[in-house]
């Protein structure tokens, strides 16, 4: 079984962090909500309160498939703070697994030099921060284990973009015929 974990920091944005939940958990990747924070209640950045499966800190993430982070302010910057999640990512980008953000997020990755030579996207008005990719405006950009996304309403072909890389197209496909999403 594939699995996923996306990371929750205060301040997080809530649609990004729980559309990709949902959809890898309709698809049968044993996806997790990870907290950052210490606590495993975390609020996102309009107010809601979530509950993750488990905290960073107890925590194995052997085997991962893909690391996920959602975006929103302050919740990029306080995923950026920590130490644990930015090696993580490092060591799992080095191995090939998924790392993949959206909106604001990607500024992590480009901080980290996980963007050097590929071409990614985030939040408009944001592109300084894709530290050695080569911008776009596309809603969802896939390069080589990197995939990165605008913003909360591209959420969903984030989501299945991520399903389509870990389970096939036709699975992603499938899944975006069952939750009626069409382009």
């Amino acid at each position: 079984m594939k699995k996923a974990y996306i990371f929750l920091a205060e301040g997080f944005e809530e649609m990004e962090a729980v559309t990709p939940l949902d959809l890898l958990r309709r698809v049968g990747v044993d996806t997790k909500f990870v907290s950052v924070s210490g606590q495993k209640t975390v609020t996102g950045a309009h107010g809601i309160t979530y509950a993750a499966d488990v905290l960073f800190e107890e925590n194995d993430f052997t085997g991962a498939d893909a690391l996920i982070l959602p975006g929103g302010m302050p919740g990029t910057l306080n995923l950026q703070k920590h130490k644990g999640l930015t090696e993580l990512l490092t060591d799992a980008h080095g191995k090939g697994s998924l790392v993949c953000a959206i909106c604001a997020a990607p500024m992590v990755l480009g901080g980290l030099g996980l963007l050097q030579g590929r071409t990614a996207t985030i939040y408009p008005g944001m592109e300084e921060h894709l530290t050695g990719a080569t911008p776009s405006a596309e809603r969802v950009c896939a390069d080589g284990n990197v995939v990165t996304s605008r913003g909360p309403a591209t959420a969903i072909p984030f989501g299945l973009k991520i399903v389509e890389l870990l389970l096939g197209k036709e699975t992603a496909d499938g899944l975006a015929e069952d939750v009626v999403y069409t382009v």
